[in-house]
Protein backbone atom coordinates (compact mmCIF):
# COMPACT_ATOMS: atom_id res chain seq x y z
CA UNK A 1 0.00 0.00 0.00
CA UNK A 2 2.79 2.34 0.78
CA UNK A 3 4.29 1.67 -2.68
CA UNK A 4 1.08 2.77 -4.29
CA UNK A 5 0.97 5.68 -2.59
CA UNK A 6 4.02 7.20 -3.31
CA UNK A 7 3.57 6.29 -6.85
CA UNK A 8 -0.10 8.12 -6.97
CA UNK A 9 1.77 11.20 -4.89
CA UNK A 10 4.81 10.61 -7.76
CA UNK A 11 2.46 11.14 -10.29
CA UNK A 12 0.56 14.15 -8.83
CA UNK A 13 3.95 15.97 -8.50
CA UNK A 14 4.50 15.63 -11.89
CA UNK A 15 1.65 16.29 -13.47
CA UNK A 16 2.17 19.74 -11.17
CA UNK A 17 5.90 19.96 -12.38
CA UNK A 18 3.76 20.05 -15.98
CA UNK A 19 2.51 23.44 -15.25
CA UNK A 20 4.60 24.70 -12.88
CA UNK A 21 7.97 24.19 -14.90
CA UNK A 22 8.00 25.28 -19.01
CA UNK A 23 9.83 22.35 -20.71
CA UNK A 24 7.97 19.39 -18.81
CA UNK A 25 4.84 18.14 -20.56
CA UNK A 26 2.82 15.40 -18.98
CA UNK A 27 0.00 14.04 -21.84
CA UNK A 28 -2.48 13.11 -19.18
CA UNK A 29 -2.76 11.38 -15.98
CA UNK A 30 -2.46 7.60 -17.09
CA UNK A 31 1.19 8.99 -18.40
CA UNK A 32 1.96 10.33 -14.83
CA UNK A 33 1.02 7.26 -13.22
CA UNK A 34 3.67 5.56 -15.81
CA UNK A 35 6.22 8.07 -15.73
CA UNK A 36 5.88 7.30 -11.54
CA UNK A 37 6.51 3.90 -11.64
CA UNK A 38 9.45 4.37 -14.25
CA UNK A 39 11.12 6.96 -12.46
CA UNK A 40 10.75 4.71 -9.12
CA UNK A 41 12.19 1.56 -10.65
CA UNK A 42 15.47 3.58 -12.46
CA UNK A 43 15.48 5.53 -8.88
CA UNK A 44 15.40 2.26 -7.15
CA UNK A 45 18.36 -0.22 -9.54
CA UNK A 46 19.82 2.47 -11.84
CA UNK A 47 20.76 5.53 -9.58
CA UNK A 48 22.76 3.43 -7.20
CA UNK A 49 25.07 2.21 -9.84
CA UNK A 50 24.95 5.22 -10.96
CA UNK A 51 25.63 6.57 -7.56
CA UNK A 52 28.75 4.21 -7.26
CA UNK A 53 30.83 4.54 -10.34
CA UNK A 54 30.47 8.25 -10.11
CA UNK A 55 31.47 8.47 -6.49
CA UNK A 56 34.54 10.45 -7.23
CA UNK A 57 33.29 13.18 -8.67
CA UNK A 58 30.38 13.28 -6.13
CA UNK A 59 33.18 13.68 -3.62
CA UNK A 60 35.20 16.40 -5.40
CA UNK A 61 32.00 18.18 -5.93
CA UNK A 62 30.90 17.98 -2.49
CA UNK A 63 27.62 15.61 -2.85
CA UNK A 64 26.13 18.25 -5.80
CA UNK A 65 26.40 15.56 -9.36
CA UNK A 66 23.92 13.78 -7.51
CA UNK A 67 21.89 16.45 -8.38
CA UNK A 68 22.85 15.81 -12.36
CA UNK A 69 22.36 12.15 -11.31
CA UNK A 70 18.58 12.95 -10.21
CA UNK A 71 18.38 15.10 -13.91
CA UNK A 72 19.61 12.50 -15.95
CA UNK A 73 17.06 9.82 -14.37
CA UNK A 74 13.79 12.35 -15.07
CA UNK A 75 15.24 13.21 -18.46
CA UNK A 76 16.06 8.93 -19.00
CA UNK A 77 12.39 8.27 -17.94
CA UNK A 78 10.81 11.09 -20.33
CA UNK A 79 12.98 9.52 -23.42
CA UNK A 80 11.32 5.84 -22.41
CA UNK A 81 7.34 7.15 -22.01
CA UNK A 82 5.83 8.93 -24.74
CA UNK A 83 3.66 11.66 -23.59
CA UNK A 84 5.85 12.25 -20.44
CA UNK A 85 8.03 14.98 -22.34
CA UNK A 86 11.05 16.96 -20.64
CA UNK A 87 12.98 19.74 -23.10
CA UNK A 88 16.56 19.70 -22.32
CA UNK A 89 19.09 19.21 -18.79
CA UNK A 90 17.89 22.15 -17.64
CA UNK A 91 14.21 21.69 -17.34
CA UNK A 92 14.91 18.28 -16.16
CA UNK A 93 17.35 19.56 -13.77
CA UNK A 94 14.33 21.86 -12.35
CA UNK A 95 12.13 19.28 -12.54
CA UNK A 96 13.72 16.70 -10.85
CA UNK A 97 14.17 19.16 -8.03
CA UNK A 98 10.69 20.11 -8.08
CA UNK A 99 9.27 17.02 -7.93
CA UNK A 100 11.37 15.72 -5.44
CA UNK A 101 10.62 18.18 -3.03
CA UNK A 102 6.88 18.37 -3.50
CA UNK A 103 6.53 14.53 -3.04
CA UNK A 104 8.76 14.42 -0.07
CA UNK A 105 6.39 17.22 1.65
CA UNK A 106 3.01 15.83 0.78
CA UNK A 107 4.31 12.23 1.60
CA UNK A 108 5.46 13.60 4.62
CA UNK A 109 1.50 15.34 5.21
CA UNK A 110 -0.13 12.22 4.25
CA UNK A 111 1.67 9.65 6.51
Amino acid sequence: MNILLRIVIVAVALMASAYVIPGIQVSNVYVALGAALILGIMNAFVRPVLVILTLPLTIVTFGLFVFVINALMFWLTASLLSGFVVSGFFAALIGSLFVSIVSAFVYKILT
